[in-house]
């Protein structure tokens, strides 16, 4: 009988990482991420990978809805304009209605800040 050589050292991996990406950062920046990452029970590139990968970045409004926003301030600011001149001369049921439709005027911009 012909005895076979025995594999030793670790086994191989099923999915290699081949692509290696590096980032700079300040000491400040990888003291922060090493204690997360050690608070997480992670090493740090470990850390850094799934952050990244599963990080939701909001992206940036287009030009539309920037003039759309730009379009809702200038409404908001005007009613809100007429809203104290209301008050001011005691119309008290015409500044009902207008701080109503300021509040959902406000409500839609803060929907659309990220």
């Amino acid at each position: 009988m012909k005895k076979t050589a025995k594999k030793s050292g670790r086994p191989p991996k099923d999915i290699r990482k081949v692509v290696r990406a590096c980032v700079r950062l300040t000491q400040h920046e990888y003291f922060i991420i090493k204690e997360k990452a050690t608070a997480a029970g992670m090493k740090p590139s470990g850390y850094i990978r799934l952050t990244a990968i599963n990080a939701r970045v909001t992206p940036r409004l287009n030009d539309d809805e920037v003039h759309f926003v730009r379009q809702l301030i200038g409404m908001s600011t005007n009613i809100n304009q007429v809203a104290k001149v209301c008050h001011r001369d005691g119309l008290f049921e015409a500044m009902q209605y207008f701080e109503n439709y300021r509040n959902l005027i406000d409500g839609i911009i803060k929907k659309l800040k990220p």
